[in-house]
Formats: structure tokens, C-alpha cells, sequence
């Protein structure tokens, strides 16, 4: 049913699948009807698509196909099955952002990134699980528990789209959107054995939003294979009069990855960030050795120490801003009902001053000029995504990396948040595994606004190794 002709609908490739459905060979109540099985079957195990809403999806697929057989235009997405984001309005579909204040709340419109896979096609069959607020890099919260690997029930399956990442792997759905401060789409990806791709800013817009200038969040998308993650970007990007930093270059284009081969590549490989993070061995070693394959493959590799000073307190201080602007009032108006790191976030955020704040942005500014300078020397930058392999499900973060103690729930994520705080797209894609079967992502970050050749460099290294292809332990 796919392009190896040995998977079932629920893992086949979203672009295959996107292929049948335009060709009449499989209908959308076939395929809306498969992922919603597999949901019912499997999702008791992982908890991942947390609100559902399976009598509309099937009327969406029944009137999609009814369109198809009258004979309209099929959009890019016409008849794929997606859980939304827990924090992404969806109208008449309850959104919770994983808090009780809002576990009973129905928006009346959709967020932009949801309004557009609607109107490419997309079929939403419900939410996908989150952290309180998306706040974290592991997805537990008080309204629906937690999600738990598909790969290892007793491990995270990373955060903030930890939903979504654990859906794609167990097959609840073959895309899937997601967002992006702190390595929100990156992690769970690498935690999962999927693809999560943060764009450059402004590549994919949001709306509702308040902060419209803030630099370090994205939404963004989330797939199985590179070409998957490029098919849903097609759809989600592109400039809107509602966000005034969205980038005016369309959508359309990326779903078409550039085949050209990573011969002749600049790789800049740090498998432990130059010796600045703590990064376990395995997962240092599942990096050396992608740049190993990068070079089999033709690439020039450079082991390097990239200059990421600078990136650890403006991530942390427009962070803490960004919080107590978002939550300060709701945390004042529902006293101890807010997560305490969101609320200690936010008490961060309330002591900062403007100096603070602004020097915060001056060392934004010297990132971005450092790393436009960096590549000009290299095309990609190889990195860990997460410090560790995904670590027991029971604990909030992780007390230490490698022997060095975490003092809090962001520390482990740096490898993520530095790479945001340069303003440089990155992806996420299968490295490999632990040797007790833990998948392990690369993190290859490109220039900035260079999605198109960074989704090249991941689709080669993706079809070198074929680890994505590596299916949970499930049925």
C-alpha cells in the first residue's frame, strides 16, 4: 500500500499516501477509518492523541470523497488524518494546553497553522498530548498524564509535541503539526525516531499571537521521513498580513526536497558541542558516527567548536519574558494552579529589567552575525539533538547528563535552545539507537532561510541509514 508495498495505511508514508488518495486507489474514510483503529488499538499504551473526535472526522472524510468523485481539485493534504497540537486552536474541538484552567475550553476559530492544513485537505481527528503549556521538553500534565515512548513504554517520549511525536511513531497519524522555542519538535522527534523540523523564524507563521516581534518561537512540522516533514512545511509556511515577520517566499516549493547528494558538502561536526555540553556517550557516538556516513557519502567533515557564547542567557532571559507576559495574569488570577516551573518562569520574567532584557537582544544579534559568518565556511552543522537518549517517564527532567547534575528542567535542553537562539533553521532526524534500542536523533542545522538545501542534507542522510524505518515494538 506504500512505496515498499509491505506497510499497512497507518505506516504508510504521508506522501504516498497523499499520492493514492488524489489517485482514487484508497478512499479518506479508508484511511481516516485505519489511523482511528490504530488510535483505538494503540494510543491506551502511549497516550498520545488526548481528545478525539472521530464522528466528525469520518464526515469530513465522507464529504472529502465526495468532493474528489465530483471532480475538484484535491488539496496537497486531501484525505491525511492529523491530531492538532495540544496549544493550537481548534474550532469547535477542545484545546486544553495540557492546564485544568482551560481543560474545558472550545475555541471558536482555528489557529493559522491548523486553518491551513484544513484548507490544504488535513483531516483532524483530535489533539495531540502536551506538557502544561508546552513548557518543558517532557509531555505530562495534570488534565491527561503522561505520554510515554512508543519504542519504551517507561520513557519519555521528549516534549513540547510529544504527542505528536509519539503518534507518528505508533502510527496514529502520518503527519503532524507542532512548535518550537527550546527544541520543542526537535527533541521529541529524536526521542521518538521521527523527523521535526524548527524552521527559521518567520518561515511558518502564527496567529493568535501577541508577542509579534518575539524571535524565538515557531510552529512548524513533524513527519515520519524528510519528504513528509517537506509536504506538510509546503502547506504551513508561507507570509501572512497577520504576522508582520513572516517571510514572503510561498510554501509550494518545499515539497519538492533537492535530490542532490551531500558530495562535496562543508559538514561541521560537534558530537559534544566542542567539549561545551554534557552529552552522553552513546549519543556522542551516534553523531560521530553520522558524520561518518556524511563523509562516505562524499562530504568534507570538520570536527569543530562552534561558538555558541552568548546563547545560554539571552535564551534564558527572553525566555523568562516571554513568560511572565504570557502567564503572569493568569497565574495571579488562579493562585498554585499553574505548574511551578512555569510560574517560577514567569516570576524570572517579572524581576527582569529593560538591561537585562536588552542586552538579551544584543547577544541575539551577535549569534545571528556569528553564525551567518560560520556558514560561509560550512553548509551544515551536525549536531546532538538531546544530551541524552530519552530517560525514565516517571521523573520530571532528568537530575544529570553524564554525571553532571541538571539544576533545573531546561539545563538538559541546551543543546536545542542555543541552536534557537542563533535564528537557524534545524532538523531533527533518526541517528540510530542506544544499545538497549533507545532511538537517538542528529540535529543538522542550516544557514538561516536555508530550509530547501537542509532538508536536502537530511533526505541523504536519512536514505544512507534508513534508521526511521525502524518501527516501535507495538503489535
Amino acid at each position: 500500500m506504500n512505496s515498499t508495498g509491505s506497510d499497512p495505511l497507518h505506516y504508510t508514508d504521508a506522501v504516498e499516501l497523499a499520492r493514492m488518495l488524489r489517485g482514487r486507489e484508497v478512499s479518506a474514510r479508508e484511511v481516516v477509518r485505519a489511523h482511528l483503529d490504530r488510535i483505538h488499538a494503540v494510543d491506551p499504551l502511549v497516550n498520545a492523541v488526548v481528545t478525539r473526535c472521530a464522528e466528525r472526522a469520518m464526515e469530513e472524510a465522507a464529504a472529502a470523497d465526495e468532493r474528489l468523485a465530483r471532480g475538484a481539485s484535491p488539496g496537497p493534504l486531501h484525505g491525511l488524518p492529523v491530531a492538532v497540537k495540544d496549544v493550537h486552536d481548534t474550532a469547535g474541538l477542545r484545546t486544553t494546553h495540557g492546564s485544568p484552567i482551560f481543560a474545558e475550553h472550545v475555541p471558536g476559530a482555528d489557529a493559522l497553522i491548523v486553518e491551513r492544513m484544513r484548507a490544504a485537505g488535513a483531516i483532524v481527528v483530535g489533539k495531540s498530548n502536551v506538557p502544561e503549556f508546552a513548557a518543558g521538553s517532557h509531555t505530562f500534565n495534570p488534565v491527561f498524564g503522561t505520554t510515554r515512548n512508543p519504542y519504551d513504554t517507561s520513557r519519555s517520549a521528549g516534549g513540547s509535541s510529544g504527542g505528536a511525536a509519539a503518534a507518528l511513531a505508533a502510527g496514529l497519524h502520518p503527519i503532524a503539526d507542532g512548535s518550537d522555542m527550546g527544541g520543542s519538535l526537535r527533541n521529541p522527534a529524536s526521542f521518538c525516531n521521527v523527523v521535526g523540523l524548527r524552521p527559521t523564524p518567520g518561515r511558518v507563521p502564527a496567529w493568535p499571537a501577541t508577542l509579534l516581534w518575539e524571535p524565538l518561537g515557531t510552529p512548524g512540522p513533524m513527519g515520519r521521513t524528510v519528504a513528509d516533514t517537506a509536504l506538510l512545511l509546503s502547506v504551513v509556511a508561507g507570509p501572512d498580513p497577520r504576522t508582520p515577520t513572516a517571510l514572503e517566499s510561498p510554501g509550494a516549493p518545499f515539497a519538492e526536497v533537492p535530490e542532490t547528494g551531500p558530495a562535496g558538502v562543508r559538514v561541521a561536526l560537534a558530537p559534544d558541542f566542542g567539549g561545551a555540553l554534557p552529552v552522553e556517550p552513546e549519543v556522542a557516538a551516534v553523531v560521530t558516527e553520522a558524520g561518518r556516513v556524511m563523509e562516505r557519502l562524499g562530504a568534507a567533515v570538520e570536527e569543530v567548536r562552534p561558538d555558541f557564547s552568548g546563547a545560554e542567557e539571552a535564551f534564558r532571559t527572553l525566555r523568562a519574558w516571554r513568560f511572565h507576559l504570557a502567564f503572569g495574569e493568569l497565574i495571579d488570577a488562579h493562585p498554585g494552579r499553574v505548574k511551578e516551573a512555569v510560574a517560577a518562569n514567569a516570576a524570572q520574567g517579572s524581576a527582569l529589567s529593560g538591561g537585562q532584557v536588552g542586552r538579551a537582544q544584543v547577544a541575539l544579534a551577535e549569534l545571528y552575525h556569528r553564525f551567518r559568518a560560520f556558514f560561509d565556511r560550512f553548509d551544515v552543522l551536525l549536531l546532538p539533538v538531546s544530551q541524552l537518549a530519552p530517560f525514565d517517564a516517571g521523573l520530571e527532567y532528568p537530575p544529570e547528563v553524564a554525571g553532571v547534575p541538571m539544576p533545573d528542567y531546561l539545563a538538559w535542553m541546551a543543546s536545542c535552545y542555543w541552536v534557537s537562539a542563533t535564528g537557524c533553521p534545524a532538523v531533527s532526524v533518526p541517528g540510530g539507537f542506544t544499545s538497549g534500542g533507545l532511538p537517538v536523533g542528529v540535529q543538522l542545522v542550516g544557514p538561516h532561510r536555508g530550509e530547501r538545501a537542509l532538508l536536502g542534507h537530511a533526505a541523504a542522510f536519512e536514505a544512507a541509514t534508513r534508521h526511521g524505518r525502524r518501527r516501535p515494538p507495538l503489535d
